[in-house]
C-alpha cells in the first residue's frame, strides 16, 4: 500500500507555487503604491499598511524584493512624516494656511 499524497500541499505542485509567488508580487506592488500615496494622504493608515504588505511579500519570496523593500521604506517615511507634521504644528493633516 502506497502513502497517499494530498494534492492541496505546495510540495510537488508548481501551479500552487506560481500562484503564491504571483500573490506575493501583487502584494509588493500594492505595498509600493500605498507607501507612495501615503506620503500625500492618510499617512497613519497607508504607512503601516505598506510596511506590513511589504514584509509579507518578502516573507512569501516575491520575485520583486526591491519593490517590497522600497515599500517598507516608504511606509516608514509616511509614519516619520506624520510625526514631523504633528510635532511642527499639532495637526494630523497637511495645511497650506
Amino acid at each position: 500500500m502506497s502513502p497517499r499524497v494530498d494534492s492541496r500541499t505546495t510540495a510537488g505542485n508548481p501551479a500552487r507555487t506560481r500562484t503564491r509567488t504571483g500573490d506575493a508580487d501583487a502584494m509588493a506592488v500594492t505595498a509600493f503604491v500605498l507607501g507612495l500615496v501615503g506620503l500625500l494622504v492618510m499617512n497613519l493608515i497607508l504607512g503601516p499598511t505598506a510596511v506590513v504588505l511589504g514584509a509579507l511579500a518578502l516573507r512569501r519570496h516575491t520575485t520583486r524584493p526591491g519593490r517590497a523593500r522600497l515599500a517598507i521604506g516608504l511606509g516608514l517615511a509616511d509614519v516619520v512624516l506624520l510625526a514631523c507634521l504633528v510635532t511642527a504644528d499639532g495637526t494630523w493633516s497637511w495645511s497650506l494656511t
